[in-house]
């Protein structure tokens, strides 16, 4: 980010630098006031003002001595843990997965809560709310902002849950001003499977990467897609419902049924486990799909084809340089990723010599919640 000196005097601007500097220091990409204006592409002069500026605020920490191989010493700069801490929350039709992160990005507070099997919006409302006040009680400090991973349809800037068709009543729920009336903080939300893009980014394997796609069978079946270091929106806040895709490709219009009636998790488990489409599913559903990890026969390669099919698609849209497998699939392990690149060689031949790269996430159930915790540390500025 490169700022000319007379655009720096403005305060929202200066908000914006002050708030970079901060995420630059807590990713670990600065660790001193030199690279800390490299990294902000401003001048050394200007980045000790705001580095001043924050120590003063008591957001940052200057102390040590960082003894290079060549050059002067240089002292190193961190954040304040104990400046605040912000809280993550992620929901799906089952559950609400809640974390508190401190402000140096730590995980210190997990919590999970089981929703009913008739959920309803305001049931939802009400969880969020509860997880966070109870989050609060192992963390130290003010609560400075909320994240919120919402599935379905979202719109980040009107702070509104559009649909997700798993909850029934889901439709244009006002989110974040629900959750922001209670809480007496800035609340933002954003789409589920965009918060683990961010959770990657942060705790996982997309730390050193600029384009990568999150692959996110769930209880739907989604992706985010993270180019040139952004994730994408869309015009319309819908990049990445390739769940709505007819399926199988190709399809008439006669045939209704959209991808993530067949590539779902849910749908997955049934197909592997030879169960008709609307079997019950089993109370613990990473623990079902883990026992099918060895699974092989024609079934276990239909699936696999099927997920190439789409892997290999996207592939020819974005480039990218990884997927990262979520959800409860990841239980399949690293051989069902190796089974769907095997596929992809086979359907797509023009990436037959450079297959996509897809490994399942380490993140757990939790990297939705991460990953709001994530958008909260990215979205916040100084006052």
């Amino acid at each position: 980010m490169v700022l000319v000196p007379q655009v720096r005097k403005k305060p929202i601007f200066q908000r914006e630098v002050l708030g970079a500097a901060v995420l630059h220091v807590r990713s670990g990409r600065a660790t001193s006031r030199t690279t800390l204006a490299r990294e902000l592409g401003i001048s050394p002069s200007t980045t000790g003002q705001y580095v001043d500026r924050l120590i003063a605020e008591r957001l940052l920490d200057e102390s040590g001595i960082n003894q290079g191989p060549m050059g002067r010493p240089r002292r190193i700069l961190k954040t304040r843990s104990e400046a605040g801490w912000f809280a993550g929350v992620e929901f799906s039709a089952q559950r609400v997965q809640a974390v508190g992160v401190d402000f140096s990005g730590r995980v210190v507070a997990v919590l999970t809560r089981t929703l009913p099997a008739e959920v309803t919006a305001n049931i939802v409302i009400q969880t969020i709310l509860m997880s966070v006040l109870k989050l609060a009680e192992s963390m130290s400090g003010p609560l400075i902002s909320v994240g919120l991973g919402v599935p379905g349809l979202v719109d980040p800037q009107a702070g509104l849950g559009i649909l997700f068709t798993f909850i029934p009543d889901w439709k244009q729920i006002p989110v974040v001003e629900r959750v922001a009336a209670k809480l007496g903080v800035p609340v933002i939300l954003q789409g589920s499977l965009r918060v683990i893009a961010l959770a990657e980014r942060w705790f996982g394997l997309g730390h050193d990467l600029n384009d990568y796609v999150i692959l996110g069978p769930r209880s739907g079946f989604g992706i985010a897609m993270v180019q040139q270091g952004r994730v994408v929106e869309g015009a319309h806040h819908a990049a990445g419902e390739v769940g709505r895709w007819p399926w199988p490709l190709g399809g008439g219009k006669a045939d209704s049924q959209e991808l993530h009636h067949a590539l779902s998790a849910p749908a997955t488990w049934r197909r592997l486990s030879g169960l008709p489409a609307h079997a019950p599913l089993p109370e613990d559903l990473r623990s079902a799909v883990a026992a099918l990890a060895q699974t092989a026969g024609p079934e276990w390669e239909a699936v696999c084809e099927d997920y190439a099919r789409v892997v290999g698609c996207v592939q020819l849209v974005t480039d990218t340089e990884l997927f990262i497998l979520h959800g409860p699939l990841t239980e399949l392990g690293v051989r069902f990723c190796e089974s769907i690149t095997i596929a992809v060689r086979g359907l797509f031949p023009s990436l037959a010599d450079a297959p996509p790269r897809l490994v399942p996430s380490q993140l757990g159930d939790e990297a939705g919640a991460l990953g709001a915790a994530s958008l909260a540390m990215e979205s916040w500025a100084p006052v």
